[in-house]
């Protein structure tokens, strides 16, 4: 169970205040960035992260550092 970054504040830190962000939301983009992490880590043949950290828990890091977006249509 991931208790950091908590979710309000992955929600919070995805949308703004004009555009806020449904859980749904948070949960797709959390998935999208975890599947390119384990597509990039299969490429490059790389069996687990620095710190044996799970490529969910880095997902949701990087939302928190700003380095994921929500693309909206």
């Amino acid at each position: 169970m991931i208790n950091e970054p908590s979710v309000d504040a992955l929600i919070r830190k995805l949308g703004s205040d004009e555009a806020p962000v449904s859980g749904y939301e948070l949960c797709v983009v959390v998935a999208k960035r975890t599947r390119q992490i384990i597509e990039q880590m299969q490429s490059t043949g790389a069996t687990e992260l620095p710190g044996k950290q799970k490529e969910i828990v880095l997902a949701c890091n990087e939302i928190m550092n700003g380095k994921v977006k929500s693309a909206r249509d």
